[in-house]
């Protein structure tokens, strides 16, 4: 008899412990959120999840808790936008076409209550195809299959009075059959045009001329960027004038080869764009800030032109033992406020 109340003791403190665990894994823990006003423009911003269709742990254990993570998330951050900065999926450059949908599905299962919410994914290189993969008709089929992005995987949206530009960094990098990369440029130029008429306006308010002579102006003045991979960030000041800025526009739009070194090298070494079209997307937008996915962890760094750039950590277990996210809050005007939030 003593056997058996021991034996139930046990097993009722096991339950007791899974379901405290239970509970422990699927919350977020919030850092720095004192700067989040509840009026701004709230944007809950993931990467990488890295959902596979193979295993069952993949398809019910990590669904589940991530269902549930994103459930809790949703109850005490109240987010107006989810961002998806690219990777949905573990392998979805060899994936089938209806495998894909199959993955989408399950991805809207595991929203939970987020599926209500604006929702917005950016193409990474998992999705897509890496360098020497990528192909411009999956691509077009793949970003078909999400709200407002092109056929080039690019999109421009305001919401809340707040802009957003999202870019194939992918195609930028590897190029892609069909003028890929042609085609993310071109989104890039037509977005530029906005932000520097834009910016002529505020100049000529400041000083009276038309001249952009102050860059403490042009600093900022852009949309929201969202990228999958990184901008470069240990390129030295050799983009230090506008008059390098636009040699490398002028050749990269005349469909000139600015890479130098072989891209699939770059993206195994690198696994951030290149020195050119870092900074080719830093003086065309003047983004107010960057937001990308790619690296797996957490990182804040503020770039020569003093643009801030904030690196998401990968919201998956298959990626890291803490998976994790970053709630960015949005004044109508001026700055924004990031916090990391993990499990």
């Amino acid at each position: 008899m003593a056997l058996t109340f021991r034996t139930l003791f046990l097993m009722l403190l096991a339950i007791l412990s899974l379901l405290l665990f239970e509970d422990w894994v699927s919350t977020p823990s919030c850092n720095n959120t004192d700067n989040i006003v509840n009026n701004n423009l709230k944007v809950m911003m993931v990467a990488d999840l890295l959902l596979s269709d193979s295993g069952f742990v993949n398809r019910v254990f990590r669904d589940y808790y991530m269902s549930k993570f994103f459930r809790k998330s949703f109850e005490v951050l109240r987010p107006d936008l989810l961002v998806v900065l690219g990777d949905l999926s573990a392998r979805g450059s060899g994936l089938t076409r209806s495998k894909w949908v199959s993955l989408l599905r399950r991805f809207y299962r595991v929203l939970g209550p987020f599926v209500g919410l604006p929702f917005h994914a950016v193409l990474g290189d998992r999705d897509v195809g890496e360098c020497g993969e990528i192909d411009a008709d999956r691509v077009s089929w793949i970003a078909n299959k999400f709200p407002g992005l092109d056929s080039s995987g690019c999109a421009a949206f305001e919401i809340g009075n707040v802009s957003f530009v999202s870019l194939n960094a992918v195609a930028l990098l590897c190029g892609g059959s069909g003028g890929l990369r042609f085609e993310v440029e071109k989104v890039i130029e037509r977005e530029s045009v906005g932000v520097h008429m834009g910016t002529e306006r505020v100049v000529k308010r400041v000083n009276g001329s038309g001249e952009f002579a102050d860059e403490d102006v042009l600093s900022g003045s852009g949309p929201v960027v969202l990228l999958h991979l990184p901008l470069d960030q240990a390129r030295n000041e050799r983009f230090g004038s506008v008059g390098d800025f636009e040699k490398y526009w002028s050749s990269s739009m005349d469909g000139l080869n600015v890479v130098s070194e072989s891209r699939g090298d770059l993206y195994k070494l690198l696994h951030t764009l290149p020195p050119n079209a870092s900074e080719y997307i830093l003086q065309a937008l003047k983004p107010r800030i960057i937001f990308s996915g790619h690296s797996y962890t957490f990182s804040d760094h503020v770039h020569g032109d003093r643009t801030r750039e904030i690196s998401v950590p990968a919201m998956s277990w298959n990626a890291r033992d803490d998976p994790g996210f970053v709630i960015a809050s949005f004044q109508k005007t001026g700055r924004a406020d990031s916090s990391e939030e993990k499990r």
